[in-house]
């Protein structure tokens, strides 16, 4: 989330400064296809990510636009979170994203694989 006043440089600037960092895109993801989750049906589906993060994440996204949240007032609070349109086409721009990721996963891991070891080795 941009924390200045400043103008975006370009429509990539834009887009980056919406889903920047490794969890919104995976939100943006267990919410596609017009899935409603509850927080912790969110939570297990992010494997690896901090209830403190997803929540830090969560309500930047729904500042952006992207999610909405639902709050029901009943005993125990019960919260929903959904896409807007706004995200759902923004999922749909990650799709081909995703899938570079699908085809070259194999040579990415292999390349830090790669740069960990010449690390190692200049120590």
């Amino acid at each position: 989330m941009r924390k200045d006043n400043e103008p975006y440089s370009c429509g990539l600037d834009a887009a980056v400064d919406v889903v920047g960092g490794k969890w919104k895109p995976m939100i943006l993801w267990a919410l596609h296809e017009g899935k409603t989750l509850r927080f912790g049906e969110l939570r297990r589906q992010i494997i690896g990510v901090s209830e403190k993060v997803l929540i830090q994440q969560l309500r930047e996204l729904e500042s952006d636009g992207i999610v909405h949240r639902e709050v029901y007032r009943e005993v125990p609070p019960k919260v929903e979170y959904s896409l807007t349109a706004l995200g759902d086409s923004l999922n749909t721009a990650l799709v081909p994203l995703g899938l570079w990721g699908d085809a070259h996963m194999h040579q990415v891991i292999a390349n830090k694989a790669r740069a960990e070891e010449a690390a190692a080795v200049a120590g």
